[in-house]
């Protein structure tokens, strides 16, 4: 590989591809050494440069993350969807590969660094980024944090280039560029092992996104996003060689169809606001590629459930943050209540706390919620609860039937306790340890902090 030059002109079109044809289109995984080195800042930097030079580009994100994908769609133009091969099985990923139909291009955000997964296996691999690239054929695009180095970066490009489980490496974009001489310092070194550079960034505090304890602020809850991401765009286009990185991409492998999961009713009332958030996009397509209709609700906006729906499910999110409000929104948790004396319910995480009794914040004060389950939640004392999981079923869930096992994943700082009901599932983490949280049942009304990703039936 040699040393690429800046450029500032966007590609018309990916070199060799038709998009008309049935193979997926080149990619290229976006990843880095470790986690806050700057993956999302250049991916959606990239998506926009990307769209603005005319094609049409797929982003993917690699592990079980909520809120990236949203920035992605907000760059792109176009939904994301997740990719996880700790707990998706082939059928399922080809499925969810086959939304790149029509796209010039794709982008896979990594997660963490290149080689991180879970410390035991799952149903297709550990869930690395590096995984993610071999399983699909799309080289690697290191993001190199280089504030604080100079030649080593390269020592480090070139060690994670050569490790026995190594993708290919495409090249590096260099991050935090102190100026000039620094800037050249390391792509010498770069040339001096081969190693591609596409481009350097300087710092630009400016261009930070902010966020909270699960993550980034979502893109939705920021009234400014498209000016943001805008000027990431114009900087990705001003400091890297946009075409040299899009003529690396490479086609991944053609795949069957796939196969996605089936809906768990016909009807399904999605609490859907602030509060509500986290919905895995693959779940929520599936249920409608199999005609599935999804009936959105704002718990924030006092609105209750579609009564003609025959599932009512309140996903994760934020409802800690707004706590307050849904302790007053009568008309939500009475028709709430209503539904779930003839039709299920599910909480997942959030949707959890919201279903049961209180529901205390990080200042110690208590609201009271919907009471359909027996707890209480509380983040006066945070502890994180993150991890794969695997849930065996002990009561009927979205479509599940008892004995049935799911795999997917915990992510919360709550901590749960008074809890009066039922165990809904034996779950483990990856390792197969067994957790305290079990979720609960209770009559119609089911609830857990586990996020299921997919069925390993």
């Amino acid at each position: 590989m040699t040393e690429s030059h800046r450029s500032g002109e966007g590609p018309a079109a990916v070199p060799g591809h038709d998009p008309s044809r049935s193979t997926m289109p080149p990619g290229l995984v976006i990843a880095a050494p470790a986690s806050g080195i700057g993956k999302t800042t250049v991916t959606l930097g990239l998506l926009r440069a990307l769209r603005d030079s005319g094609l049409t580009v797929q982003a993917f994100k690699n592990g079980p993350d909520y809120i990236d994908p949203g920035f992605h769609a907000a760059a792109g133009g176009r939904p994301s969807f997740n990719l996880d091969l700790w707990a998706m099985d082939a059928p399922l990923l080809d499925a969810i590969l086959g939304m790149s139909q029509g796209a010039d291009l794709v982008i896979s955000e990594g997660a963490m660094g290149l080689y991180d997964g879970s410390a035991a296996p799952g149903v297709s691999g550990r869930g690395s980024s590096a995984e993610v690239s071999q399983r699909f054929g799309w080289p690697v695009v290191l993001v190199l944090n280089v504030a604080a180095q100079a030649q080593t970066a390269a020592a480090i490009a070139y060690g994670l280039s050569k490790h026995p489980n190594a993708p290919p490496l495409a090249g590096v974009i260099l991050n935090h560029i102190a100026g000039a001489r620094h800037e050249m310092m390391i792509r010498e070194e770069m040339a001096t092992l081969g190693i591609t550079v596409f481009g350097a960034l300087p710092r630009r505090s400016d261009l930070e996104l902010p966020s909270r304890h699960l993550g980034l602020v979502q893109a939705e809850e920021q009234p400014d996003i498209e000016r943001v991401i805008a000027r990431l765009g114009a900087f990705l286009r001003d400091h890297v060689d946009i075409a040299g990185l899009t003529a690396a991409a490479r086609p991944g492998a053609s795949k069957d169809k796939g196969t996605w999961p089936k809906p768990p009713a016909q009807r399904i009332a999605f609490a859907r606001d602030a509060a509500f958030s986290f919905a895995y996009p693959h779940l929520l397509e599936a249920w409608r590629a199999a005609g599935a209709e999804i009936l959105p609700f704002s718990p924030l906006a006092d609105e209750p459930p579609d009564a003609t729906a025959d599932l009512a499910w309140l996903p994760g999110g934020y409802p800690e943050l707004h706590a307050g409000h849904l302790a007053t929104c009568a008309g939500f948790r009475d028709g709430l209540i209503r539904f779930a004396e003839t039709r299920p319910v599910h909480g997942e995480c959030g949707g959890y706390m919201v279903l049961g009794e209180t529901l205390i914040d990080a200042d110690g004060v208590g609201h009271p919620m919907v009471g359909l389950l027996r707890h209480t939640t509380s983040f006066r004392q945070p502890r994180l609860h993150l991890g794969y999981r695997r849930a065996e079923l002990h009561a009927p869930l979205m479509g599940h039937t008892p004995g049935t096992a799911l795999v997917g994943h915990e992510f919360h700082y709550a901590t749960l306790s008074d809890q009066r009901d039922a165990p809904l599932a034996k779950i483990h983490d990856a390792q197969g340890n067994p957790m305290p949280e079990t979720g609960s049942v209770r009559g119609t009304v089911t609830g857990s902090f586990f996020h299921m990703i997919a069925t390993t039936d």
